[in-house]
């Protein structure tokens, strides 16, 4: 391992552990805990890279002292948000909100929803009113992808939404296309809908429960077909809108 290649890995710990502490003092514990548990294994891949088979300096030494001290600490503190977590979710008191600013960036559904995704989650619910036009299908999409990912094992997908009276033709068609795609890669979309309902929310049978004020319609039109953040969303601009998740060992359907 060349020293280029330490210090590239040693710059992409100090940032995701520069994010997890910031994430860590706003309360976003379990955002947190991802980026402390990818920080320490950048900074233990660090730490493997200096313990090269050469001659040690007290430099050297010195480096490796350092790295172990920190990687002791954010284990500590990693440690730490797993219990205080664990012991709110048993207690049925978890509580996390996330604020998104107007025009804020970095917010795609993988970043959004992974922490709460795990190989328990088999089924989802999605409630949210407005999966009816082009766009906000497209979100749904989106978010049907990011669930078919090896860590997960969702087998379900629930939709409860209203109906486009204006192009209800344009949005069955979209669904039915979509249930279909899913059902090649062995996941059931259960589409239904309703002329009442108007809250938002999103249930995983692992526990978790996330309602976003928005919905998955909180990213903002791209200024243009060819501008930053057309296609990654992680650069797209995003409405203000505040996300709220608990945990239920109780999960009920909708």
């Amino acid at each position: 391992m060349t020293q280029n290649h330490v210090a590239g890995m040693e710059t992409s710990a100090i940032s995701v552990l520069k994010r997890a502490v910031e994430l860590d003092r706003g309360g976003r514990v379990l955002e947190s805990l991802v980026c402390y548990q990818e920080g320490i294994q950048l900074l233990m891949d660090v730490l493997k890279g200096v313990l090269r088979p050469l001659p040690a300096t007290g430099n050297d030494e010195s480096k490796r002292g350092h790295y172990r001290e920190k990687i002791r600490g954010y284990m500590d503190r990693a440690e730490q948000i797993k219990v205080h977590v664990h012991q709110m979710k048993e207690d049925g008191k978890y509580h996390e909100q996330i604020r998104i600013e107007e025009d804020a960036t970095g917010y795609s559904y993988p970043v959004l929803f992974k922490p709460y995704m795990s190989s328990l989650l088999t089924e989802v619910w999605v409630q949210d009113p407005y999966i009816r036009h082009t766009h906000q299908l497209y979100n749904f999409l989106r978010f049907c992808e990011m669930l078919l990912t090896p860590s997960c094992k969702v087998k379900r997908i629930h939709l409860l939404t209203s109906q486009d009276e204006a192009s209800g033709s344009q949005q069955s068609g979209a669904l039915a296309e979509l249930k279909e795609s899913l059902g090649a890669q062995k996941v059931t979309l259960d589409v239904r809908y309703s002329s009442t309902i108007h809250d938002r929310e999103i249930r995983f049978d692992n526990g978790w429960i996330i309602k976003i004020g928005r919905g998955l319609d909180y990213f903002k039109r791209p200024t243009g077909r060819f501008s930053v953040g057309y296609c990654d969303y992680d650069l797209r601009q995003c409405h203000e809108t505040s996300i709220d998740i608990f945990h239920t060992k109780h999960t009920k359907t909708l």
